[in-house]
Protein backbone atom coordinates (compact mmCIF):
# COMPACT_ATOMS: atom_id res chain seq x y z
CA UNK A 1 0.00 0.00 0.00
CA UNK A 2 1.29 3.45 -0.98
CA UNK A 3 2.11 5.69 1.99
CA UNK A 4 1.99 9.50 1.93
CA UNK A 5 2.37 12.24 4.47
CA UNK A 6 -0.55 14.31 3.17
CA UNK A 7 -3.21 13.56 0.55
CA UNK A 8 -5.22 16.38 -1.00
CA UNK A 9 -8.40 15.47 -2.87
CA UNK A 10 -9.08 17.95 -5.68
CA UNK A 11 -6.64 19.43 -8.20
CA UNK A 12 -8.43 22.69 -8.89
CA UNK A 13 -6.96 26.07 -8.00
CA UNK A 14 -7.66 25.59 -4.28
CA UNK A 15 -6.28 22.05 -3.96
CA UNK A 16 -3.14 22.91 -5.93
CA UNK A 17 -2.65 26.11 -3.91
CA UNK A 18 -2.75 24.05 -0.72
CA UNK A 19 -0.23 21.59 -2.15
CA UNK A 20 2.09 24.42 -3.24
CA UNK A 21 1.89 26.19 0.11
CA UNK A 22 2.78 22.89 1.82
CA UNK A 23 5.77 22.60 -0.55
CA UNK A 24 6.90 26.08 0.38
CA UNK A 25 6.99 24.86 3.98
CA UNK A 26 9.22 21.90 3.10
CA UNK A 27 6.57 19.18 2.78
CA UNK A 28 7.27 17.13 -0.35
CA UNK A 29 5.57 13.78 0.34
CA UNK A 30 2.24 15.21 -0.76
CA UNK A 31 -0.15 13.46 -3.13
CA UNK A 32 -2.96 15.26 -4.96
CA UNK A 33 -5.83 13.14 -6.26
CA UNK A 34 -8.17 14.40 -8.97
CA UNK A 35 -11.17 12.47 -10.24
CA UNK A 36 -11.04 14.25 -13.61
CA UNK A 37 -8.64 13.74 -16.50
CA UNK A 38 -6.91 17.09 -15.90
CA UNK A 39 -6.88 20.18 -13.75
CA UNK A 40 -9.59 22.75 -14.32
CA UNK A 41 -12.40 20.30 -15.08
CA UNK A 42 -14.40 21.47 -12.07
CA UNK A 43 -15.20 24.99 -10.89
CA UNK A 44 -11.75 26.34 -11.76
CA UNK A 45 -12.11 25.84 -15.50
CA UNK A 46 -15.34 27.84 -15.65
CA UNK A 47 -14.25 30.56 -13.23
CA UNK A 48 -14.27 34.16 -14.42
CA UNK A 49 -11.19 34.58 -12.18
CA UNK A 50 -12.06 38.16 -11.24
CA UNK A 51 -9.57 39.49 -8.69
CA UNK A 52 -11.39 42.18 -6.74
CA UNK A 53 -10.84 43.31 -3.18
CA UNK A 54 -14.16 44.73 -2.06
CA UNK A 55 -16.16 42.52 0.33
CA UNK A 56 -18.57 43.18 3.19
CA UNK A 57 -16.26 41.57 5.77
CA UNK A 58 -12.86 43.13 6.44
CA UNK A 59 -11.36 39.65 6.89
CA UNK A 60 -12.37 38.75 3.34
CA UNK A 61 -10.78 41.93 2.01
CA UNK A 62 -7.51 40.96 3.72
CA UNK A 63 -7.79 37.43 2.35
CA UNK A 64 -8.42 38.74 -1.17
CA UNK A 65 -5.50 41.15 -0.82
CA UNK A 66 -3.14 38.32 0.10
CA UNK A 67 -4.35 36.13 -2.76
CA UNK A 68 -4.21 38.91 -5.35
CA UNK A 69 -0.73 39.93 -4.21
CA UNK A 70 0.46 36.45 -5.18
CA UNK A 71 -1.25 36.64 -8.59
CA UNK A 72 0.32 40.04 -9.21
CA UNK A 73 3.73 38.48 -8.51
CA UNK A 74 2.94 35.13 -10.09
CA UNK A 75 6.38 34.19 -11.43
CA UNK A 76 7.96 34.85 -8.06
CA UNK A 77 5.22 32.99 -6.19
CA UNK A 78 5.32 29.88 -8.38
CA UNK A 79 9.07 29.93 -9.01
CA UNK A 80 8.44 29.50 -12.74
CA UNK A 81 10.60 31.45 -15.17
CA UNK A 82 7.86 31.58 -17.83
CA UNK A 83 4.42 31.02 -16.26
CA UNK A 84 1.43 30.59 -18.55
CA UNK A 85 -0.82 32.92 -16.58
CA UNK A 86 -0.37 36.67 -16.45
CA UNK A 87 -2.24 39.06 -14.20
CA UNK A 88 -4.32 41.56 -16.19
CA UNK A 89 -4.30 44.70 -14.04
CA UNK A 90 -7.35 46.27 -15.70
CA UNK A 91 -8.79 47.60 -12.42
CA UNK A 92 -12.23 46.85 -10.99
CA UNK A 93 -14.93 49.50 -11.46
CA UNK A 94 -18.03 49.49 -9.25
CA UNK A 95 -21.35 51.00 -10.39
CA UNK A 96 -23.78 51.57 -7.53
CA UNK A 97 -26.62 53.51 -9.09
CA UNK A 98 -28.22 56.47 -7.37
CA UNK A 99 -26.42 56.00 -4.03
CA UNK A 100 -23.59 58.46 -4.72
CA UNK A 101 -22.34 58.23 -1.12
CA UNK A 102 -21.59 54.49 -1.42
CA UNK A 103 -18.38 55.00 -3.38
CA UNK A 104 -17.02 57.50 -0.86
CA UNK A 105 -17.84 55.24 2.08
CA UNK A 106 -16.16 52.26 0.43
CA UNK A 107 -13.19 54.38 -0.65
CA UNK A 108 -12.58 55.31 3.00
CA UNK A 109 -13.14 51.77 4.27
CA UNK A 110 -10.90 50.13 1.68
CA UNK A 111 -8.19 52.74 2.19
CA UNK A 112 -8.11 51.99 5.90
CA UNK A 113 -7.35 48.36 4.98
CA UNK A 114 -4.54 49.30 2.62
CA UNK A 115 -6.46 48.88 -0.66
CA UNK A 116 -5.81 51.52 -3.32
CA UNK A 117 -9.03 52.93 -4.79
CA UNK A 118 -10.11 56.07 -6.61
CA UNK A 119 -13.41 57.91 -6.98
CA UNK A 120 -14.48 58.69 -10.56
CA UNK A 121 -17.30 61.07 -11.37
CA UNK A 122 -18.97 60.75 -14.76
CA UNK A 123 -16.47 63.02 -16.49
CA UNK A 124 -13.43 61.24 -15.01
CA UNK A 125 -14.93 57.89 -15.92
CA UNK A 126 -15.49 59.00 -19.53
CA UNK A 127 -11.88 60.16 -19.78
CA UNK A 128 -10.45 56.96 -18.29
CA UNK A 129 -12.80 54.49 -20.00
CA UNK A 130 -14.49 56.10 -23.03
CA UNK A 131 -16.32 52.89 -24.01
CA UNK A 132 -18.21 52.72 -20.67
CA UNK A 133 -21.61 54.34 -20.07
CA UNK A 134 -21.70 55.97 -16.57
CA UNK A 135 -25.51 55.98 -16.35
CA UNK A 136 -26.86 55.72 -12.79
CA UNK A 137 -30.49 54.99 -13.71
CA UNK A 138 -31.82 51.45 -13.42
CA UNK A 139 -32.81 49.65 -16.62
CA UNK A 140 -36.33 48.28 -16.60
CA UNK A 141 -36.05 45.03 -18.54
CA UNK A 142 -39.83 44.94 -18.93
CA UNK A 143 -39.62 48.13 -21.01
CA UNK A 144 -35.98 48.49 -22.06
CA UNK A 145 -36.69 50.80 -25.01
CA UNK A 146 -38.09 53.43 -22.66
CA UNK A 147 -34.83 53.80 -20.72
CA UNK A 148 -33.17 57.22 -20.75
CA UNK A 149 -29.58 57.32 -19.55
CA UNK A 150 -28.49 60.04 -17.18
CA UNK A 151 -27.78 60.88 -13.59
CA UNK A 152 -24.69 62.14 -11.84
CA UNK A 153 -22.55 59.30 -10.59
CA UNK A 154 -19.63 58.67 -8.27
CA UNK A 155 -18.01 55.34 -9.04
CA UNK A 156 -15.37 53.33 -7.18
CA UNK A 157 -12.29 52.04 -9.00
CA UNK A 158 -10.02 49.41 -7.43
CA UNK A 159 -6.67 50.35 -8.92
CA UNK A 160 -4.88 47.05 -8.36
CA UNK A 161 -7.67 44.62 -9.26
CA UNK A 162 -8.02 42.65 -12.46
CA UNK A 163 -8.27 39.06 -13.63
CA UNK A 164 -6.30 35.96 -14.68
CA UNK A 165 -6.78 33.00 -16.95
CA UNK A 166 -7.89 30.36 -14.41
CA UNK A 167 -6.82 27.25 -16.32
CA UNK A 168 -3.38 28.67 -17.06
CA UNK A 169 -2.97 29.57 -13.40
CA UNK A 170 -3.91 26.03 -12.35
CA UNK A 171 -1.51 24.58 -14.92
CA UNK A 172 1.26 26.77 -13.52
CA UNK A 173 0.62 25.48 -10.01
CA UNK A 174 0.54 21.93 -11.32
CA UNK A 175 3.96 22.43 -12.90
CA UNK A 176 5.35 24.09 -9.77
CA UNK A 177 4.08 21.27 -7.54
CA UNK A 178 5.38 18.50 -9.76
CA UNK A 179 8.76 20.19 -10.11
CA UNK A 180 8.97 20.30 -6.31
CA UNK A 181 8.22 16.58 -6.03
CA UNK A 182 4.49 16.53 -5.41
CA UNK A 183 2.68 13.73 -7.24
CA UNK A 184 -0.63 14.58 -8.87
CA UNK A 185 -2.80 11.69 -10.04
CA UNK A 186 -5.71 12.21 -12.41
CA UNK A 187 -8.65 9.83 -12.99
CA UNK A 188 -8.37 8.98 -9.30
CA UNK A 189 -11.76 9.05 -7.60
CA UNK A 190 -11.90 8.43 -3.85
CA UNK A 191 -14.36 5.77 -2.68
CA UNK A 192 -13.64 5.51 1.04
CA UNK A 193 -11.68 7.18 3.82
CA UNK A 194 -10.27 4.81 6.39
CA UNK A 195 -10.27 5.70 10.09
CA UNK A 196 -9.06 4.10 13.30
CA UNK A 197 -8.92 5.38 16.85
CA UNK A 198 -10.57 8.68 15.98
CA UNK A 199 -8.16 9.66 13.22
CA UNK A 200 -7.80 9.13 9.49
CA UNK A 201 -5.52 6.35 8.33
CA UNK A 202 -5.81 6.45 4.56
CA UNK A 203 -8.19 6.13 1.66
CA UNK A 204 -9.17 3.81 -1.16
CA UNK A 205 -9.83 4.71 -4.79
CA UNK A 206 -12.46 3.50 -7.22
CA UNK A 207 -9.63 1.62 -8.96
CA UNK A 208 -9.09 -0.45 -5.83
CA UNK A 209 -5.80 1.23 -4.93
CA UNK A 210 -5.26 1.98 -1.23
CA UNK A 211 -3.16 4.83 0.11
CA UNK A 212 -2.07 5.25 3.73
CA UNK A 213 -2.01 8.84 5.00
CA UNK A 214 -2.26 10.51 8.37
CA UNK A 215 -3.58 13.74 6.86
CA UNK A 216 -6.33 14.07 4.24
CA UNK A 217 -7.64 17.35 2.80
CA UNK A 218 -11.07 17.72 1.25
CA UNK A 219 -10.62 20.31 -1.52
CA UNK A 220 -13.00 18.56 -3.91
CA UNK A 221 -15.11 21.59 -4.85
CA UNK A 222 -18.63 20.63 -6.00
CA UNK A 223 -17.79 16.99 -5.18
CA UNK A 224 -16.94 17.76 -1.54
CA UNK A 225 -20.12 16.12 -0.25
CA UNK A 226 -18.96 12.79 -1.72
CA UNK A 227 -15.80 13.01 0.34
CA UNK A 228 -17.68 13.92 3.52
CA UNK A 229 -19.84 10.84 2.95
CA UNK A 230 -16.74 8.69 2.36
CA UNK A 231 -15.52 9.81 5.80
CA UNK A 232 -18.91 9.12 7.38
CA UNK A 233 -19.46 12.83 8.03
CA UNK A 234 -22.12 15.42 7.45
CA UNK A 235 -20.64 18.65 6.07
CA UNK A 236 -20.19 21.34 8.74
CA UNK A 237 -22.60 23.60 6.85
CA UNK A 238 -24.85 22.76 3.88
CA UNK A 239 -22.73 22.70 0.70
CA UNK A 240 -24.74 22.94 -2.50
CA UNK A 241 -23.40 22.86 -6.07
CA UNK A 242 -25.26 25.50 -8.09
CA UNK A 243 -25.22 26.18 -11.82
CA UNK A 244 -23.69 29.49 -12.90
CA UNK A 245 -24.20 30.86 -16.42
CA UNK A 246 -21.70 32.94 -18.40
CA UNK A 247 -22.05 34.61 -21.82
CA UNK A 248 -19.23 35.97 -23.97
CA UNK A 249 -18.79 37.56 -27.39
CA UNK A 250 -16.23 39.29 -29.58
CA UNK A 251 -15.41 42.90 -28.85
CA UNK A 252 -16.83 45.11 -31.59
CA UNK A 253 -14.16 46.86 -33.71
CA UNK A 254 -14.11 50.55 -32.94
CA UNK A 255 -14.71 50.23 -29.19
CA UNK A 256 -11.82 52.30 -27.95
CA UNK A 257 -9.80 52.44 -24.76
CA UNK A 258 -9.40 50.10 -21.84
CA UNK A 259 -12.34 48.25 -20.33
CA UNK A 260 -11.91 47.38 -16.66
CA UNK A 261 -13.60 44.59 -14.77
CA UNK A 262 -17.01 46.09 -14.02
CA UNK A 263 -19.37 45.23 -11.17
CA UNK A 264 -22.75 46.78 -11.87
CA UNK A 265 -24.64 46.29 -8.62
CA UNK A 266 -27.79 48.10 -9.75
CA UNK A 267 -28.14 46.13 -13.00
CA UNK A 268 -26.97 42.88 -11.41
CA UNK A 269 -24.15 42.00 -13.81
CA UNK A 270 -20.39 41.91 -13.91
CA UNK A 271 -18.26 41.87 -17.03
CA UNK A 272 -14.63 41.89 -18.10
CA UNK A 273 -12.49 41.41 -21.17
CA UNK A 274 -10.79 38.14 -22.03
CA UNK A 275 -8.56 36.74 -24.78
CA UNK A 276 -6.21 39.75 -24.50
CA UNK A 277 -9.06 42.22 -24.70
CA UNK A 278 -10.61 40.79 -27.86
CA UNK A 279 -13.75 39.45 -26.15
CA UNK A 280 -16.19 40.49 -23.42
CA UNK A 281 -17.54 38.10 -20.81
CA UNK A 282 -20.68 38.84 -18.78
CA UNK A 283 -22.48 37.08 -15.95
CA UNK A 284 -24.70 37.83 -12.96
CA UNK A 285 -24.16 39.10 -9.42
CA UNK A 286 -27.79 38.54 -8.45
CA UNK A 287 -28.64 36.06 -5.71
CA UNK A 288 -31.56 34.72 -7.74
CA UNK A 289 -29.13 33.61 -10.47
CA UNK A 290 -27.16 31.55 -7.93
CA UNK A 291 -29.96 29.25 -6.76
CA UNK A 292 -30.24 26.51 -9.38
CA UNK A 293 -29.05 23.52 -7.39
CA UNK A 294 -27.29 20.66 -9.17
CA UNK A 295 -27.92 17.16 -7.83
CA UNK A 296 -25.02 15.54 -9.68
CA UNK A 297 -21.99 17.75 -10.48
CA UNK A 298 -20.90 15.19 -13.07
CA UNK A 299 -24.05 15.88 -15.11
CA UNK A 300 -25.70 19.29 -15.45
CA UNK A 301 -26.78 21.66 -18.24
CA UNK A 302 -23.66 23.40 -19.54
CA UNK A 303 -25.30 25.92 -21.90
CA UNK A 304 -26.98 29.13 -20.79
CA UNK A 305 -30.73 29.73 -20.81
CA UNK A 306 -32.05 31.91 -23.64
CA UNK A 307 -33.63 34.43 -21.23
CA UNK A 308 -30.39 34.73 -19.26
CA UNK A 309 -28.47 35.42 -22.46
CA UNK A 310 -30.92 38.06 -23.66
CA UNK A 311 -31.13 39.91 -20.34
CA UNK A 312 -27.41 39.95 -19.58
CA UNK A 313 -26.46 40.96 -23.11
CA UNK A 314 -28.96 43.83 -23.03
CA UNK A 315 -27.53 45.04 -19.71
CA UNK A 316 -24.00 44.68 -21.06
CA UNK A 317 -24.91 46.70 -24.15
CA UNK A 318 -26.31 49.40 -21.85
CA UNK A 319 -22.89 49.70 -20.19
CA UNK A 320 -20.91 49.33 -23.45
CA UNK A 321 -23.17 51.11 -25.98
CA UNK A 322 -20.86 50.52 -28.94
CA UNK A 323 -21.13 46.75 -28.59
CA UNK A 324 -22.79 44.96 -31.51
CA UNK A 325 -24.48 41.64 -30.73
CA UNK A 326 -23.59 39.26 -33.53
CA UNK A 327 -22.91 35.61 -34.30
CA UNK A 328 -19.93 35.59 -31.97
CA UNK A 329 -22.21 35.30 -28.91
CA UNK A 330 -21.49 32.05 -27.04
CA UNK A 331 -21.98 30.76 -23.52
CA UNK A 332 -21.08 28.11 -20.98
CA UNK A 333 -21.92 27.11 -17.42
CA UNK A 334 -19.88 26.22 -14.37
CA UNK A 335 -20.50 25.44 -10.72
CA UNK A 336 -20.22 27.34 -7.47
CA UNK A 337 -20.28 25.32 -4.28
CA UNK A 338 -22.45 27.53 -2.10
CA UNK A 339 -22.23 27.39 1.67
CA UNK A 340 -25.92 27.88 2.35
CA UNK A 341 -25.30 29.09 5.91
CA UNK A 342 -23.27 32.21 5.13
CA UNK A 343 -21.79 31.98 1.57
CA UNK A 344 -18.24 31.88 2.96
CA UNK A 345 -15.81 28.94 2.79
CA UNK A 346 -15.05 26.56 5.61
CA UNK A 347 -11.30 26.07 6.15
CA UNK A 348 -9.61 24.01 8.84
CA UNK A 349 -9.72 20.78 10.82
CA UNK A 350 -13.03 18.92 10.95
CA UNK A 351 -14.14 15.50 12.18
CA UNK A 352 -11.48 12.86 12.89
CA UNK A 353 -7.90 13.90 13.62
CA UNK A 354 -5.98 14.49 10.43
CA UNK A 355 -9.03 15.46 8.34
CA UNK A 356 -9.00 19.02 6.96
CA UNK A 357 -11.44 20.83 4.69
CA UNK A 358 -11.48 23.78 2.29
CA UNK A 359 -14.98 23.90 0.80
CA UNK A 360 -18.00 26.10 0.08
CA UNK A 361 -16.26 29.01 -1.62
CA UNK A 362 -19.53 30.31 -3.07
CA UNK A 363 -17.76 32.05 -5.97
CA UNK A 364 -14.83 33.41 -3.92
CA UNK A 365 -12.39 30.56 -4.59
CA UNK A 366 -10.08 31.79 -7.32
CA UNK A 367 -9.01 35.17 -5.96
CA UNK A 368 -8.47 33.80 -2.45
CA UNK A 369 -6.87 30.46 -3.39
CA UNK A 370 -3.21 31.32 -2.66
CA UNK A 371 -4.23 32.79 0.71
CA UNK A 372 -6.49 29.83 1.53
CA UNK A 373 -3.63 27.50 0.63
CA UNK A 374 -1.38 29.31 3.09
CA UNK A 375 -4.06 29.32 5.77
CA UNK A 376 -4.66 25.59 5.55
CA UNK A 377 -0.94 24.83 5.28
CA UNK A 378 -0.47 26.71 8.55
CA UNK A 379 -3.31 24.70 10.11
CA UNK A 380 -1.66 21.44 9.06
CA UNK A 381 1.99 22.25 9.77
CA UNK A 382 1.97 25.15 12.23
CA UNK A 383 4.64 26.72 10.04
CA UNK A 384 4.37 30.45 9.25
CA UNK A 385 6.58 31.73 6.43
CA UNK A 386 8.51 34.95 6.80
CA UNK A 387 6.47 37.93 5.65
CA UNK A 388 3.10 36.17 5.70
CA UNK A 389 0.16 38.38 6.61
CA UNK A 390 -1.43 36.26 9.33
CA UNK A 391 -4.60 37.81 10.70
CA UNK A 392 -7.04 35.28 12.15
CA UNK A 393 -6.60 31.80 10.69
CA UNK A 394 -9.67 30.48 12.50
CA UNK A 395 -12.41 32.88 11.46
CA UNK A 396 -13.43 30.48 8.64
CA UNK A 397 -13.39 27.47 10.98
CA UNK A 398 -15.80 24.69 9.96
CA UNK A 399 -17.09 24.76 13.55
CA UNK A 400 -17.92 28.49 13.59
CA UNK A 401 -21.27 30.16 13.91
CA UNK A 402 -22.51 31.55 10.58
CA UNK A 403 -20.96 34.88 9.61
CA UNK A 404 -23.32 37.87 9.50
CA UNK A 405 -23.65 38.97 5.84
CA UNK A 406 -25.26 41.89 3.98
CA UNK A 407 -26.07 39.87 0.85
CA UNK A 408 -26.12 36.19 -0.06
CA UNK A 409 -24.86 36.78 -3.58
CA UNK A 410 -21.30 36.41 -4.87
CA UNK A 411 -20.77 40.03 -3.77
CA UNK A 412 -21.15 39.12 -0.07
Amino acid sequence: MDTREIVIVGAGIVGLSIAWQLCRRGHRRVLVLEKGAGTGEGSTGASSAVCRYRYSASQMIRLARTGIDEYRNWASFTGLSSPRAEFANDGVLWFTGADTAWADREHARMGALGIRTAILDNQALAEAFPAINPCTRAVDLAAPDEHLCGGGGRHLLELDGGHMDPVNAAQDLLEACRTAGVEVKFNARVDDIEQAGGRVGGLSLASGERIAAGCIVNAAGPWCNELYAAAGLQPPMPMTPVRIQVVYLDRTPGISGNIPVCADIQSGIYFRTQNRGQQLLVSSVREEDEQEQVDNPDHYLTVADDLFRLEKLHLLQHRVPGLVLDRSVRDYCGLYTVNQSDVHPVVGAYGPDGFFVANGFSGHGFKTAPAIGAMLARHITGNVLAGEDVQDDHWLSPNRDPIAIDTRSVLA
